[in-house]
This record gives structure tokens, sequence and C-alpha cells, in this order.
């Protein structure tokens, strides 16, 4: 990472980096239908998106009244790690982003560390942010709480005002709002298709909506340069 000054960028992992949230969603929905739960595709995405495994626990336990036990857990782990060693794929044009963006980057993900580095490897982006990974296994409250983005922003040396923080969930983008943090909303992953998924993104008004992640570069030069002082909403 070159040395150069400027706001410090956080990228969430799945669905910003690494076009994750379809795989993950359908290893989880397939796991929950084998032991009788039946939840749709689009109802996870609503419940789960963006958020730790620790709240989807707690969600199936006190909503579904089905326990995620260690087996559970752990046979979705391996199919799911199975499913990424096969499928998984780099959000299009993040590698090149990466090379030019000059300002410092960090990756604040909601997902635990192992599967954040496994996910970064098989799509060749590690090298680009390690060692400068944070999980929610690092801090007492996941998204949308706002103690990752700062636990990140502080390890990093960085005032929260300083920092853009690049979301695909609606827990994301409120957890970055509730941090003091500069939120671009990105919605370029395959799960954008998904129903109300837009419009759920729209509904938290994050300082920017964009689809194509090259354009990142000058949404962050923008921001750099203030033009018209604080940075009005936008969509691309």
């Amino acid at each position: 990472m070159a040395d150069h000054a400027g706001p410090l960028v956080i990228f969430d992992c799945d669905g910003v980096l690494v076009d994750s949230e379809p795989l993950s969603v359908r290893v989880l929905v397939e796991a929950l239908n084998r032991h009788g739960v039946d939840m749709a595709e689009e109802e996870a995405y609503r419940r789960f998106l963006g958020r730790s495994l620790a709240t989807m626990k707690q969600v199936m336990d006190e909503e579904y009244g089905f326990h995620t036990g260690p087996e559970f857990l752990e046979a979705m782990r391996l199919d799911l790690y199975s499913r990424f060693k096969k499928e998984l794929q780099p959000i299009p044009g993040i590698a090149e982003t990466l090379d030019r963006l000059q300002t410092p980057r960090c990756v604040a993900s909601s997902s635990n560390p192992d599967r954040i580095r496994l996910s970064l490897t098989i799509t060749g982006l590690i090298d680009k942010l390690e060692p400068h990974i944070f999980s929610a296994t690092m801090v007492k409250n996941g998204k949308p709480a706002p103690d990752l983005f700062l636990h990140a922003a502080s390890q990093m040396g960085m005032d929260p005002k300083d920092c853009i923080v690049i979301e695909d969930s609606p827990a994301g983008i409120e957890a970055a709002q509730r941090a003091g943090m500069t939120v671009f909303g990105f919605a370029g992953g395959s799960h954008a298709a998904v129903p109300g998924y837009r419009e759920r993104i729209d509904a938290l008004s994050p300082d920017v909506v964009f689809d194509a992640m090259p354009d990142l570069l000058h949404l962050v030069q923008n921001y750099m340069e203030g033009r018209g002082g604080p940075m009005s909403r936008q969509a691309l």
C-alpha cells in the first residue's frame, strides 16, 4: 500500500470485495431447509445480509426456535468453503481499483477472520489488503452497531470523520453512519437484483450509491476535493 495522505477507506468484504452473498445465502437456506426450517432466500437476505454469525444464531434461536449448534455450523462452514473454492469471484474491477487507490485502506467484515482471509486469497486480493483486516469477532457488538468500524479506525490511527466506508448491506450502512463516517453504498454485487434490496439501501440515505467499483476512484477524489463542502448525496 502506497503511503499517501487521504481518508481511510474501509471496505466491507462480502458483497464489496468478493461476490459471495448469493453463495452464502444459498448455503444457509439449504442447511436450514434440511433441518425443517422453511426460509426463502429473499427472507435470508433481508434478515442476515451484512450481519454476524452471532446475530444469525440469535435470530434462529429466538424467532424460529432452531438451535444452530456446533455440528450444524461446522457442516455449513465446510459446505460454504467448498463452494467458495469452486465458485467465488472478486467483485468486477476491484483488483484494479485497489491498485490505483492512493489512500490508506482496510477491511472490516462481519465474517470471521478465517473466512475473510480465505475469500480474499481465493480471489487474489489478500496481498492488496493484508494485514489490515478486522472482524466482528474482535468487538462486542456486530453491525448495525458502530463498534467494528470504530475499532478499525482506531487500529489504523484515523479519526472516524476521516473515514469512508464501502458497504453493501443496510446493517453496514447503519453501522457506518452511527460511527460518524462517510458511507458509500455499493450496489454492484450479484445480490443487488434481489427484490427490495436497492430500496432498502436508498432508504438509509448513504452519502453515495454506486454500482461499478472503478467509480470509487473518482468518488474518493471528489471527497478529497470537498466540492461544495460536505458531500451531497448522489447516485450513479
